[in-house]
């Protein structure tokens, strides 16, 4: 299949229609360079504040607010754009409120239409400590015609055991959507999925947001790259990098993967993390501390 990654910018958007016609072109973009699996960045949607004005756009709290306000009408185009393009989209994060808790979610459409969503595992100091968002309840496997998916949400990359039991459970391909506002904060994402690339034998697709939207503090400066990494291993990159774009250049990120490369590496590759990931737990259980004088000289 083809994916396409997005290094997607935020414009200041006046009103729904002005928006939609924005994420229409994206797809449009996507679809004459044949992609098949579209997907875009975490938080993304916070866009959508602009919606409510400088005030509210300006207000921490009232910018998330806003974007929940129009979390149907987004979900809807995005909808309505992989059934009119038959294509699968991870539509951009953002918050929902469910329960009286405020989650970053993800939803996948299809060709049908809704596939169903995730919501991010874990949550950053930032989430934590000013935004009060909540991590989600469990990780979701989606089979898809395309290929087994699962989501891993910016920091989530971060995590190896998260990556582990959706690659248990079945995936062969992890989206990792981020946002992140300083190169180091790119950079992490960007090694911890390239890690699990490695860990887990498979294809992990890095969309991120770029750019300034100074007018909207939750996303005020973007640094990132989009990218599609696989495994360093017979068949694959020997950088494990399939494809790339430039340092917080706007646009689609395009590339032809065979998940059936994926099997292959996993059954037969140079190595096998996958297949060897359980051994460490015995290795590591028989952890030694070794006081200095007792060292061999």
């Amino acid at each position: 299949m083809t994916v396409a990654a997005a290094a997607y910018p935020f414009d200041q958007v006046t009103d729904v229609a002005q928006w939609a016609a924005k994420v229409r072109a994206w797809g449009q973009q996507a679809v004459l360079k044949g992609a098949d699996l579209l997907v875009f960045p975490e938080y993304a949607a916070m866009e959508l504040a602009a919606l409510g004005g400088p005030q509210v756009a300006a207000d921490l709290e009232a910018s998330l607010n806003e974007v929940v306000r129009h979390r149907a009408a987004m979900e809807a185009t995005f909808e309505g754009l992989a059934i009119e393009f038959g294509l699968t989209i991870l539509a951009p994060s953002g918050p929902v409120i469910e329960g009286g808790r405020r989650l970053n979610r993800a939803t996948l459409f299809g060709p049908a239409g809704r596939i169903g969503h995730q919501d991010k595992a874990m949550m950053t100091r930032f989430e934590r400590e000013e935004w009060s968002v909540e991590a989600g309840a469990g990780l979701t496997l989606f089979d898809t015609a395309l290929g087994r998916i699962g989501v891993l949400i910016c920091y989530d990359s971060e995590f190896p055991l998260l990556a582990r039991a959706l690659a248990e459970a079945g995936a062969e391909i992890l989206l990792v959507p981020s946002c992140t506002d300083t190169e180091a904060g790119f950079w992490r994402v960007r090694v911890g999925a390239m890690a699990r690339a490695l860990e887990s034998q498979c294809v992990v697709v890095h969309a991120p947001t770029v750019g300034e939207a100074l007018w909207c503090p939750a996303i005020d400066v973007n640094r990132g790259a989009a990218a599609i990494y696989g495994p360093p291993d017979t068949g694959w990159p020997a950088t494990g990098v399939i494809a790339e774009g430039a340092m917080d250049v706007p646009g689609w990120v395009v590339a032809t993967v065979d998940l059936d490369q994926v099997a292959a590496s996993r059954s037969g590759g140079a190595v096998l993390p996958f297949a060897h990931w359980p051994e460490q737990a015995a290795q590591a259980a028989r952890l030694h501390i070794v006081p200095e004088k007792l060292r061999d000289a």
